[in-house]
């Protein structure tokens, strides 16, 4: 299964929607959303876009308050957990109970291994403080790999 790992898109339609395009055209099953996408109008519009969608809510989503802060998951036998914070997902990461942990927060790509499970930001979609970009995995190949926006 390949899905996507999205992060701090901060209302920014036009490259989520360049992110999302993009996602269906490659068959990507499901998008792993790591908070900061701040409105509920965008969230709508987004799963309008692509009803595979997943949502944490980060310190943006201030109305999201019916989005939980953080979610694990079952793919292809992989334990996944995500949330907005890198506090809570390397404390998750380093509790050996997870394959893959997901984060935000810091719009800073970043890739570590703690034990078994691979920590990591996919960065920021909105492009305030670096390239608009995001993540895809493959639970088959366990491939990882950064999605730069402005390359696709």
């Amino acid at each position: 299964m390949k899905f996507a790992i999205i992060s701090d898109s901060h209302d920014n339609f036009a490259n989520l929607t360049k992110a999302l395009n993009w996602i269906k055209k490659e068959k990507i099953e499901l998008v792993l959303h790591c908070g900061d996408i701040c409105r509920q109008e965008t969230m709508d519009d987004a799963l309008k876009m692509f009803e595979n969608i997943k949502f944490v809510r980060g310190n943006g989503d201030h109305d999201l308050e019916d989005v939980p802060l953080e979610m694990e998951l079952l793919l292809d036998n992989k334990k996944v957990f995500f949330n907005h914070y890198p506090e809570i997902a390397k404390k998750a990461a380093k509790s050996g109970n997870y394959d893959l942990v997901f984060y935000g927060h810091t719009h800073k790509p970043w890739e570590e291994t703690i034990g078994k499970c691979k920590l990591v930001n996919p960065g920021e979609l909105a492009g305030q403080r670096y390239k608009p970009c995001f993540a895809t995995y493959d639970t088959q190949t366990d491939k990882l790999e950064l999605k730069i926006l402005e390359r696709l």
